[in-house]
């Protein structure tokens, strides 16, 4: 984890239970005799994953439909503090804007960034519902000044309809869809329950998940490229441009779109949670004096 990352020594589940009282229900002692969660129960990673909100990102309000994603804190704020590096290392030190691309119910990348470095952002979303809740999470928590929200109403876009001409940021964010099927999704669960030394007759994911949310015609591969190209469309509205990609293979590919549509600067950052390696890919088309 990044070096900033507050929680890369591991939870405090005692401390944790006293700013949200309904994780200390899922607290157990394992074999080890170590304080832990089940982290096969979703109704366990959403309590920890909200007591982190609570005690270390001054949010007192969290609340979103259980079918929607949970997403883990830990993993969301290390992919705000290497984009905070990749932004100090071009120079861009005040007044940051962020545009977050599919901010989902929780809009958690926005409550990050405002948290740890009261960047301001612009969050879409092509969910009308997620839109709603997302605005309640922002209401509750004073956040208005600094979190404002955009209906994407086409889902084949990325930028076009939510841009405005005057738009200007500092770097885009993403976290795409990685399947292409709901039945992708629930193979990886599965593999995912087995590591966890888990067998379900019904399976639910551990982070739950919407279609919107889970996967995309075509996968994470189909997502990114109409981002890539969408953002040579926009090319001087946003400094940097990045995004998630979970498989590796991806990456030369991405280079390849990317030379083709004349970015100037491409970056990989890899980054990794546990066993998890996971990377972010940047790119700009401006060169250095712009």
């Amino acid at each position: 984890m990044h070096s900033n990352n507050k929680h890369k020594s591991g939870y405090d589940l005692d401390a944790l239970s006293v700013c949200f009282p309904e994780l200390e229900a899922f607290i157990l002692v394992n074999k080890y005799e170590i304080k832990t969660i089940d982290f096969a129960n979703p109704d366990a990673v959403k309590a920890l994953n909200t007591a982190l909100l609570y005690k270390y990102y001054n949010i007192d309000f969290w609340k979103f439909p259980d079918a929607n994603l949970c997403p883990p804190i830990p993993g969301r704020v290390d992919y705000i503090h290497y984009l905070a590096d990749l932004l100090k290392a071009s120079n861009l030190k005040e007044n940051i804007s962020i545009l977050d691309i599919g901010t989902g119910a929780t809009c958690i990348y926005p409550i990050l960034g405002v948290a740890e470095y009261n960047w301001s952002f612009v969050a879409t979303d092509i969910d009308k519902t997620s839109i709603e809740t997302a605005q309640k999470i922002i209401n509750k928590n004073n956040l208005n000044d600094s979190i404002s929200l955009r209906h994407q109403k086409d889902s084949s876009r990325i930028f076009k309809g939510v841009l405005n001409e005057d738009d200007r940021f500092s770097a885009s964010i993403c976290n795409p869809p990685f399947y292409k099927s709901k039945t992708e999704a629930l193979e990886a669960t599965t593999r995912k329950l087995k590591g966890l030394n888990r067998v379900e007759d019904k399976l639910v994911r551990n982070f739950a998940g919407t279609q919107n949310e889970l996967w995309y015609k075509g996968g994470e591969k189909a997502f990114i490229h109409n981002y890539l190209y969408e953002s040579s469309l926009f090319k001087e509205q946003c400094v940097w441009f990045t995004t998630l990609v979970s498989k590796k293979d991806l990456v030369r590919g991405i280079y390849v779109s990317l030379k083709k549509l004349g970015a100037i600067h491409i970056k990989t950052i890899n980054m990794g949670q546990g066993n998890k390696i996971s990377r972010i890919v940047a790119w700009t088309f401006l060169t250095k004096e712009k």
